[in-house]
């Protein structure tokens, strides 16, 4: 018996039930059973939500590794001893989960409680809206206490998670390579019936089900390693107005991070400022209020409201003056490509008398410069975080100055030699083709006279004018044609508008043996075709393997027919036609009886050679 470390009344999904934590598990008994519903191993537990202090309902959520819907427990005990014993299982579960995360180094997510009814994510900083009150066109925000400490995202420790536990190859990792089979079954809900008709009963293996579905797995893994890039939108924080004229501005940690991303002079002011003179709280309703704050802002608009901001002493020194000059204050350090650069072609024209073109003069208005310049910039970031820590050298097409100004589109594309037509006895091929172009020839005993076909084609192209005009279409084809077409498109549309009488339950065996068969019959060709190079790997099964595997599914494949013949005498008993039944599934009894004719010449063929 595990040793019990607290234990407490709670409900999940409105069950009432048992929460305990072990000194190995954290599980959830439903009341009257005896069987934990719920367990949580203590390597599994990977983060922990609660609800505010004085919610009307005391919850805890703790969501384990690869599964963020995570499970919800409610406290049932009166309000203050429900809260002691969510406190003790947060405690507990907080030191569980800063083992784990010691263990796998990831970014830190601590378990506070934060305000709102209901269970909140817990990063290091919390969502908390600056209530600002609608004072004309400064806002004035109201007191809100942050913790002074450095924001960092928690969508970066889920990712990160994430990225590790699914790997780029499966079966390296068998817990992953489970997650990655479950989610492809959950996205692919006939599949996953399929697995569960086949797997679970216990016909085939799980690994001969996903015996040529590898595909599957590794496009899921490589759609959920993907890392998800920067957005492209500009910071601008909008306010949010409220009830009463409040206006609010919400900060979170990812907009704190996105700030200093996007600004360094703000993470400077920070540094430089918190928490020596001003605290956290302070520092961002000063910043909102600030010169520096309009500056920043995405659009022209915000040019006319920094007359009416009020000077701030602290945050006012690091006002940079407006980039309006001709020339970007920000030159680019690396050279443009010759096929980017508007001025490579400059000394070829020197000789010329030509005037400036005054209309393409930057800084005619000076008020966009500063904007234009910003999102240039912006879009620069966004670029150099897409290419990551690749070398300049890396990031240019070519090093060549030819190969940078040339143009990709008008290259000639290279010709595929095609597939390579494996033959076996070649010679009799091309003698035997040889031959029938001799005979050919002499079809009528004569040989044949080049001089008299191009005669003969000559003579046929006289007057094609005017027999060309004089040619007359029959309509009556064509439009038996166009009938036929017109009643074969009737007919499938009368045949899909039809109800179908077939009863639920009979047309659910039927499909429930097409599929069955289906994957019978591919499990049998996969085992007894040559398997492709492409798809030849270390794990491929040794021939005796594969022919056990085929007389595995041979047995299967038999008793088609006479599941078949159930399905048309079940038809039959509910008076229904049986015919119906049997033209429907004899694609699958041709498929069937196919394989099955070939399996016995293959093994007639085998006994043979054995017999010499």
């Amino acid at each position: 018996m595990p040793a019990i470390v607290c234990t407490a009344k709670a409900s999940c999904k409105k069950l009432p039930g048992t929460l305990e934590l072990t000194d190995t598990h954290l599980q959830w008994t439903q009341d009257g059973k005896k069987a934990p519903s719920i367990r949580v191993a203590y390597a599994e537990a990977n983060s922990l939500f609660c609800s505010k202090e004085n919610a009307p309902q005391v919850r805890l959520k703790i969501a384990p590794v690869g599964n963020d819907a995570g499970h919800n427990f409610t406290f049932t005990s009166p309000q203050p001893i429900a809260y002691q014993e969510r406190e003790r299982f947060k405690k507990e579960l907080t030191a569980i989960i800063a083992r784990n995360k010691s263990v796998a180094p990831n970014v830190p997510a601590l378990a506070l409680s934060l305000p709102g009814g209901p269970a909140t994510p817990i990063p290091s900083l919390p969502s908390t809206p600056l209530a600002l009150t609608n004072g004309g066109a400064t806002p004035k925000l109201s007191a809100a206490v942050l913790p002074s400490r450095p924001a960092t995202s928690r969508a970066a420790s889920v990712a990160a998670s994430d990225r590790r536990g699914t790997p780029a190859i499966t079966g390296n990792d068998p817990a992953a390579d489970f997650r990655l089979r479950k989610r492809v079954l959950m996205n692919n809900p006939e599949l996953g019936s399929l697995h569960r008709e086949l797997v679970m009963t216990g016909q085939i293996s799980e690994a001969e089900f996903w015996d040529g579905r590898e595909h599957l797995l590794l496009a899921q893994a490589a759609s959920e390693s993907q890392k998800k890039g920067k957005p492209g939108q500009l910071v601008d924080p909008r306010p949010e107005t409220v009830e009463g004229g409040e206006i609010k501005i919400r900060i979170t940690p990812q907009l704190v991070h996105d700030i200093f991303d996007e600004y360094p002079v703000v993470a400077r002011a920070y540094s430089e400022n918190v928490p020596e003179n001003l605290s956290e709280a302070e520092f961002w309703k000063r910043y909102f209020q600030s010169k520096l704050f309009n500056a920043h802002r995405a659009s022209i608009r915000s040019s006319a409201t920094q007359h009416v901001v009020k000077d701030d002493p602290i945050l006012d020194k690091y006002l940079e003056k407006d980039d309006d000059g001709i020339e970007p204050r920000r030159q680019r350090s690396e050279k443009p490509e010759l096929f980017l650069d508007l001025g490579a072609t400059s000394e070829d024209h020197g000789e010329l008398n030509v005037e400036r073109d005054v209309t393409m003069q930057a800084g005619r208005q000076k008020a966009a410069l500063p904007l234009i310049r910003k999102f240039n910039e912006h879009s620069e970031r966004l670029l150099n975080s897409a290419l990551g820590d690749l070398p300049p050298s890396k990031r240019r097409r070519l090093d060549e100055e030819y190969s940078q100004i040339e143009i990709d589109d008008l290259r000639d594309e290279d010709s595929s030699d095609g597939i390579v037509l494996e033959m076996q006895d070649r010679q009799r091929y091309f003698e035997g083709s040889m031959a029938g172009n001799a005979n050919k020839g002499n079809m009528n005993g004569t040989p044949l006279d080049p001089r008299a076909i191009v005669w003969e084609a000559k003579n046929s192209l006289k007057d094609w004018e005017k027999n060309l005009s004089q040619l007359k279409i029959d309509r009556k084809p064509g439009d038996s044609a166009l009938l036929s077409m017109t009643q074969n498109v009737a007919a499938r549309l009368d045949v899909r508008s039809r109800t179908n009488d077939i009863p639920a339950g009979l047309f659910r065996q039927m499909t429930t043996c097409q599929t069955a068969a289906n994957e019978f019959l591919r499990q049998y060709w996969s085992a007894t075709l040559p398997q492709p190079p492409e798809l030849q790997t270390a794990a491929t099964a040794t021939p005796a393997q594969r022919a056990a595997k085929a007389v595995k599914m041979i047995g299967y494949l038999s008793k088609t027919p006479e599941k078949v013949q159930a399905l048309v005498d079940t038809a039959k008993t509910s008076g229904l036609d049986g015919t119906r039944v049997e033209v429907a599934m004899k694609p699958v009894l041709d498929a069937v009886s196919h394989a099955l004719e070939f399996h016995r010449n293959r093994e007639a063929a085998v006994a043979g050679r054995r017999g010499r």
